[in-house]
């Protein structure tokens, strides 16, 4: 028996006339092919995330990506989106330096209001094990002008390394050892200076450790900064696999907002 069957019986059989447990009868009916309805109108694949709200942009990837993302040479079959995040191969490639031949090098345009004041933050996860080999949240311009914040494998050591670049001349703001294969990263400018910082996933949100500290690098035709998740100087045929589970933009609020 239906729920509006079991109602309309339960009704029929008490102080109710059968004339108004005929209108309950049918005040249930149209509800419930109004809430049919209402299920048919919803798209059934209407994504979780991405989400964009005032001032915060959010991404868990377990949805097909956004198109406010681009590739710069995409390597279609070495990323994907799943339950646990998007997932990118580190294959060999480099952006650190003239090479700028990594794949899969991952960008979004950060809003034009928010360029002076805002936050990047990502989740990030996997094992390095080549010197170098590396998985990085980024202030983008182009290939040879960035900030980088990562998880990188530098003097035998698994470490949070923080590097800028202008015009391919590079230089390592701070290494910091960090012996664990998550981390959530955070850049943040104000103005012309950029600052990192990352902590481990299961910390508290506010037991940030600082990493250091750089001016914006300048280029002449000024490009669009954009937010970038870079995977690079991996080995051929390694399997070794980066994961992002969360990304966060928000705009940072200045005196005078």
């Amino acid at each position: 028996m239906t729920p509006v069957a079991r109602l309309a019986n339960h009704h029929s059989s008490g102080p109710l006339t059968g004339r108004v447990a005929g209108w309950l009868v049918c005040g249930c009916i149209a509800l419930t092919a109004a809430a049919a309805r209402a299920a048919e109108e919803q798209p059934a694949d209407k994504p979780a995330s991405p989400s964009t709200s005032a001032g915060v942009i959010a991404d868990d990837f377990t949805q097909p990506l956004d198109k406010a993302w681009r590739w710069i040479r995409e390597d279609r079959e070495n990323w994907r989106t799943s339950s646990k995040g998007l997932q990118v191969l580190i294959e060999p490639g480099n952006m650190w330096g003239g090479a700028n031949d990594a794949k899969n090098v991952l960008v979004r345009e950060i809003p034009v209001a928010w360029r002076d004041a805002v936050e990047i933050v990502a989740h990030v996860s996997h094992r390095p094990e080549k010197r170098w080999e590396q998985a990085n949240l980024v202030w983008y311009y182009s290939d040879s002008t960035m900030v980088k914040l990562g998880l990188e494998v530098e003097h035998g050591k698994t470490n949070i390394v923080m590097g800028r670049e202008e015009g391919d001349k590079t230089r390592t703001v701070k290494i910091v050892p960090y012996p664990h294969t998550a981390v959530v990263l955070r850049l943040r400018v104000v103005g012309g200076q950029i600052d990192g910082a990352f902590r481990r996933p299961d910390g508290e949100p506010q037991d940030w450790t600082e990493v250091g500290a750089c001016k914006l690098p300048e280029s002449p035709r000024a490009p669009t900064p954009c937010a970038s998740l870079q995977f690079y100087q991996g080995e051929a045929g390694s399997d070794r696999w980066a994961t992002v589970s969360a990304f966060r933009m928000a705009k940072l609020k200045q005196a005078g907002d």
